[in-house]
């Protein structure tokens, strides 16, 4: 038995889980305790039906800082084999974002460098306080933003892309937006109240229909134009014989 406190937190309002990173004193730099945890826990809100959204935010004043003084101290005497077994697990991770079901959003407040950044990076949607900051700082280290670097360039184009891994440069979030890194910036007094009802609006909407669209989306990159409308056939074909669909054109019909 332990009393230790978790180094993510779970809780589920309504439709939404919510997961938080809390090493607040730490401020909440990615171990692989957090990671396994981050992971079992998106399989866990996933494998609830009745949770419409995920949300991933910070404990204290920051979302998260990167890797943290351990695990950076364990890289740099790790064997090769060690090391990849280490960023395989980052790997599967960010993968696990993208192959839930559900959306999941990353609700950022203060700073969000390094793996934070990526971790924020890889969530569907990015939701930022007024007062937060973005940035990949690894170069200064020698560091490479590795795995990063594939998320980020689905995300902005690749002269922002460059800029951002190689500058080691902090932006605001009102520059994050204008780069397509966050999709809305809230007050700073209003940032929960703004996430939730940004969030509770996934409760609205049918949740098979958005885990159709989510995988669609995600699997269209790298496809020429004439397989991604043949990717896009097969899911308009399955959404079509769904029990949801079927019920919600009939509701549809009887309205109007």
């Amino acid at each position: 038995m332990t009393n230790e406190t978790p180094v993510v937190l779970y809780a589920s309002d309504g439709g939404i889980a919510t997961l938080t990173l809390n090493r607040p004193e730490k401020r909440n730099a990615l171990n692989d305790a957090i990671i396994e945890q981050l992971k079992s826990l998106l399989h866990k809100a996933n494998d609830d039906s009745s949770i419409r959204a995920i949300v991933i935010t910070g404990a204290g004043k920051d979302f998260c800082s990167g890797a943290d003084l351990a695990a950076l101290q364990k890289i740099s005497g790790a064997s090769v084999s060690d090391n990849i077994g280490d960023a395989r697990s980052l790997l599967e991770l960010f993968t696990l974002i993208r192959s839930v079901t559900v959306p999941v959003i990353a609700a950022v407040r203060g700073r969000a460098l390094a793996g934070g950044c990526g971790l924020a990076s890889a969530c569907d949607l990015v939701l930022a306080s007024a007062n937060a900051r973005f940035g990949y700082p690894e170069v200064k280290i020698g560091f490479v933003p590795a795995m990063v670097t594939a998320i980020l360039r689905r995300n902005v184009s690749e002269k922002r892309a460059f800029e951002l891994l190689t500058r080691s440069m902090e932006i605001d979030a009102r520059a994050a937006q204008e780069f397509g890194l966050v999709n809305q910036v809230f007050a700073d007094e209003s940032f929960e109240a703004e996430v939730s009802t940004y969030a509770s609006q996934f409760e609205t909407v049918n949740r098979a229909a958005v885990g159709l669209t989510k995988a669609l989306l995600y699997q269209l990159d790298g496809l020429a134009f004439d397989k991604a409308l043949a990717a896009g056939l097969d899911v308009n074909v399955i959404a079509r014989m769904t029990e949801d669909c079927q019920k919600g054109i009939a509701r549809f019909l009887k309205k109007e």
